[in-house]
């Protein structure tokens, strides 16, 4: 029987690095309570199969729009359809799939931090069990999208605090849905986020400040000066935060040698390429590829 974790066609998934977790979601006051630490979309994921013996160290958020699975925790079995939200707590044994002929759909995000132990056993407290039925809203989407967006853009303390802030409303738009009323905003455009954008139309080419600093009609100096006060990070450091976030893409997603990866993002040298993934991440793009395989 066909089995897999992850390659589903249209997907779309963000491991936000370790080193960021640990030196900013949780070391910030306003993140430690809960942030995110992985997220997706997984859209008619047939063969999806997942096993944690020991669970997972985070929180999960699983949310099926359509099509059909099965989650197991600790030995008892839901059937999950669409319109259904589970939650698995962190460290339960778990396993799911999506049905054969009728794979899910799915949103899913894990989660930790300071009070999600809490917010967890809350969920389950107030619907008695693991699992929510979610009536449809657009909105909710919406969010859950424009939180996976405004990750693509990095990692600068700014966009992870707006992400986590409204992962809270995410998160409370599933556990309390009678109670959930969407509301919409609009993100602001500015030099800071226009170059992130030109950053990550060009992944695949070693971008110069000057590049960067042309691309929003500014001096280099000022341009470094602006870019770090806003997220906190050099420009070119920011952009090698894009580049491993785009690597890690092609790890789980794909069957390309570490070289091919490194050509796809401007980068001739493969072993420089392994250095920087490896500082980022903590793990070696190998390591990585086996321990989320």
């Amino acid at each position: 029987m066909i089995r897999k974790g992850e390659g589903f066609k249209g997907q779309r998934a963000i491991v936000i690095p370790r080193n960021i977790l640990r030196g900013k979601c949780a070391a910030e006051p306003v993140m430690m309570p809960l942030y995110i630490t992985d997220i997706g979309y997984y859209p008619k994921a047939q063969y999806h199969y997942r096993k944690r013996i020991r669970g997972a160290d985070e929180h999960i958020l699983i949310y099926c729009i359509e099509g059909r699975g099965v989650i197991t925790v600790r030995g008892e079995t839901h059937q999950i359809r669409g319109g259904d939200c589970f939650i698995i707590p962190r460290r339960w044994e778990h396993e799911y799939s999506a049905h054969h002929d009728d794979p899910w759909t799915i949103y899913w995000a894990h989660y930790t931090g300071q009070t999600a132990d809490a917010i967890t056993a809350a969920a389950r407290q107030h619907h008695n069990g693991h699992k929510i039925f979610l009536p449809h809203s657009a909105e909710r989407l919406a969010l859950f999208n424009n939180i996976y967006q405004q990750l693509e853009n990095g990692y600068r303390t700014e966009n992870l605090t707006y992400v986590n802030m409204s992962f809270w409303a995410f998160l409370s738009s599933c556990i309390y849905p009678g109670n959930y009323s969407p509301g919409k905003a609009q993100p602001e455009h500015s030099a800071v986020d226009k170059v992130i954008e030109f950053m990550n139309k060009h992944l695949d080419q070693m971008l110069t400040l000057d590049q960067m600093a042309q691309s929003v009609n500014l001096s280099v100096s000022h341009f470094s000066a602006l870019f770090k006060s806003n997220t906190g990070f050099s420009p070119i450091e920011y952009f090698n935060h894009l580049k491993v976030q785009k690597a890690c893409q092609y790890l789980l997603f794909t069957h390309l040698r570490i070289k091919e990866i490194a050509t796809r993002l401007g980068m001739e040298d493969p072993y420089y390429f392994s250095r920087l993934f490896t500082k980022v991440m903590g793990v070696s793009p190998n390591n990585y590829r086996e321990k989320k395989g």
